[in-house]
């Protein structure tokens, strides 16, 4: 973690949120219990920031300095609005492309699968406030600074953005093994948003109930999955070869 894009101390990590920064997650020290932590809690509760309780060690690891059992991690970027941008995109004429991926952890995939959008022009990248990949220094030397030219969305909830996106025309199509259909069998030529899956259990079943289409990539080998950033590059690539 980069210093520059971390907060240590409880005091200097709830004056940072108050005053608006992009906080993406907090890790506080297990057992930890003072008042001022208290307090932390509550502004972390209503500012619906991502924390975990971590060991001492793993604090004294991110910082040398005094924490007080809580260090933050500051994202490098600003995150969009998915309405605004939805409206902005589909204003500008553009046929759209939206990415939005469900929980993915490790930042290394989100930067590689950043990468990947950029380069296949995607509109826009959602992804949920709790449970996901921080932007972090591992997240933008993966994705070769493309985080800084593609738009990125933070949302409380997958399911409100897959209804916003349906409410305004765009198609949604989940990239999973529990189905019958071939994404080369499916319209990827019209607005869409292709949402792909968490590392370990793939695009949540709650959100699977109210997706468009549901699309698999064909496996001929051994191994049942891929990488989710190669499933990706590979949903995307097709999305590229239809509309070109």
């Amino acid at each position: 973690m980069e210093k520059e894009h971390q907060i240590f101390g409880i005091r200097a990590i709830i004056e940072a949120i108050q005053a608006g920064a992009t906080v993406d997650k907090v890790y506080i020290q297990k057992e930890a219990n003072s008042e001022l932590m208290k307090d932390l809690m509550k502004v972390m509760k209503r500012g619906n920031i991502n924390f975990s309780y971590v060991p001492i060690e793993k604090l004294n690891r991110l910082t040398p300095n005094n924490h007080q059992g809580a260090v933050a991690t500051i994202s490098p970027i600003s995150f969009f609005d998915l309405e605004s941008l939805i409206e902005s995109v589909i204003e500008n004429g553009k046929k759209p492309l939206f990415l939005i991926l469900d929980q993915i952890s490790d930042a290394r995939n989100f930067g590689a699968i950043i990468r990947t959008a950029e380069c296949t022009g995607v509109n826009g990248i959602i992804v949920q406030k709790a449970g996901s990949a921080p932007v972090n220094g591992d997240t933008v030397k993966t994705s070769a600074g493309a985080v800084f030219n593609i738009p990125i969305c933070k949302v409380e909830h997958i399911k409100d953005a897959i209804f916003l996106l349906q409410a305004s025309g765009i198609k949604t199509v989940a990239a999973t093994e529990k189905t019958d259909q071939n994404i080369y069998d499916i319209s990827l030529n019209e607005p869409v948003a292709i949402i792909m899956g968490s590392e370990d259990r793939g695009v949540n079943p709650s959100v699977l109930k109210i997706v468009d289409e549901k699309a698999k990539l064909p496996m001929f080998g051994t191994i049942g999955s891929l990488n989710v950033s190669v499933a990706c590059g590979a949903f995307l690539y097709e999305a590229v070869r239809q509309r070109s």
